[in-house]
């Protein structure tokens, strides 16, 4: 079998034994707590049916309410800047789940919108990816130049290790502004940051969803704005670097597996022709031997005839 076939055989295993242990690990860690939650919030629930004297239809009517409502704390989504923040996450594919096409004419506009914007954002970063990664590939190769190194060059380690180090900065920058902006811990600004542009977009923190932000804060909604863009393009032009090197190391394979068939082909044609050059070898001293022999026949008779 293949080394390719071997390795992409491996990669599925390895996959889904990693989606089995995620299954336990989140299990193991938020099955209990999820449940604890649901008993305080039955528990308050409750409490306000029998406080307020609600029907439980009363309460339904209340909770669609309050949910309804939620989208709104930020103030007029559907406004330029909220519109532009709804576009990104749309063809960056963050997909928050804050806001949403109320409308059966936003509905389709939006999945025409996604089938031409997605392909086209993904080639656009894919693109600055390469370029970013030229310009630091050319970047180390002067700054080893300048501190004597003997070899010059840059590996692709030297790529991942600078692309995985920008990626832990832009993360941190980020973490810091939304912390001090939002008013989240670190911990929950980095967690926010790293959802939004692995683009993973659960939608538990969301920037810009304080009261009127998206209007009244133009520094901070631009800011997010090419926070979300340039992050994405770090990130990017660092997958694209660990893509590149499990494709090199395919093709590495595939050379490989060329040159030994080559030489395999190579070998067993030599193979035969030694094998021809035998048979023909044992023919010719056959048809030989029985020349001579019959040429000593042809003697002997003569012998006897005198």
């Amino acid at each position: 079998m293949k080394k390719q076939n071997v390795r992409t055989l491996s990669l599925i295993l390895c996959m889904f034994s990693y989606l089995l242990v995620g299954a336990a690990v989140f299990d193991a860690l938020e099955s209990e707590t999820e449940s604890s939650r649901r008993r305080i919030l039955e528990q308050k629930r409750s409490e306000m049916k029998k406080k307020y004297r609600f029907s439980e239809d009363d309460y339904r009517e209340i909770e669609r309410v309050v949910l309804q409502a939620e989208p709104h704390r930020a103030g007029r989504q559907w406004k330029f800047a909220g519109s532009f923040y709804f576009a990104i996450t749309v063809i960056t594919t963050i997909g928050y789940g804050h806001a949403a096409p109320g409308t059966d004419a936003g509905k389709i506009f939006c999945m025409f919108y996604a089938v031409l914007g997605i392909p086209l954002t993904l080639v656009m970063f894919q693109s600055l990816g390469e370029r970013m990664n030229t310009f630091v590939r050319y970047l180390l190769h002067k700054a080893k130049q300048c501190l004597g190194f003997r070899r010059t060059e840059v590996s692709m380690e030297n790529m991942v290790l600078v692309g995985f180090l920008s990626c832990i900065g832009t993360l941190c920058v980020g973490a810091a502004a939304f912390s001090h902006f939002e008013g989240w811990s670190f911990f929950h600004a980095y967690y926010y940051c790293f959802i939004t542009l692995t683009t993973i977009g659960f939608g538990d923190f969301v920037a810009l969803q304080k009261k009127e932000d998206l209007q009244e804060k133009t520094p901070y909604v631009a800011f997010s704005f090419m926070y979300i863009l340039v992050g994405l393009t770090v990130i990017g032009a660092f997958l694209n670097l660990v893509v590149l090197r499990f494709l090199t190391m395919n093709s590495e394979d595939e050379r490989r597996d060329a040159q030994e068939r080559a030489s395999l082909k190579r070998d067993r044609g030599l193979l035969d022709a030694f094998l021809c050059w035998n048979v023909f070898t044992h023919i010719h001293s056959v048809f030989r031997d029985a020349v001579l022999c019959g040429t000593s026949l042809l003697c002997m008779s003569d012998d006897t005839d005198v």
